[in-house]
């Protein structure tokens, strides 16, 4: 007699996996500016330079090409800051000092991505050959 199993079927794809997921759902498209603030000497500088990186990918701008992108390098040993500044008027502050890549992604796209306008896409209804010979429409002829 066996003990049934009792786990998942297959490993999880690790960080890189969870942050590209993230990363997916992600828009610009509710803020305006971002500003990332940091002195490059603190000790808990790495997690907000690889968000800073990840964030201003060109596929992540895309979303948004009139977001714009601010670095300010301090040295006054402070914690790092990312500001954003969304379209209506408020402003978001993270103190990434003590959050990882990931818990900022996620953060992002609890509390920022869900203000981005719903996207509709309306295709042109589909013309038949039978629907043109009963309207009398004809084709455009195509051009060589």
């Amino acid at each position: 007699m066996s003990v049934p199993f009792q786990g998942v079927l297959k490993r999880s794809g690790g960080i890189t996996a969870a942050i590209a997921k993230q990363l997916r759902t992600l828009t610009l498209k509710p803020v305006n500016k971002v500003s990332i603030k940091f002195d490059p000497f603190h000790h808990k500088i790495e997690q907000t330079r690889y968000f800073m990186h990840y964030i201003t990918a060109p596929k992540v701008q895309k979303t948004n090409l009139a977001c714009k992108f601010k670095t300010e390098v301090i040295c006054d040993r402070s914690d790092p800051i990312v500001t954003f500044k969304l379209a209506n008027g408020d402003e978001v502050i993270f103190k990434s000092a003590n959050l990882s890549v990931l818990e900022m992604f996620k953060l992002y796209n609890k509390h920022i991505t869900v203000l981005a306008p719903k996207e509709t896409e309306t295709a042109p209804p589909i013309v038949t050959k039978s629907v043109k010979k009963t309207t009398g429409t004809k084709s455009q002829p195509k051009k060589k």
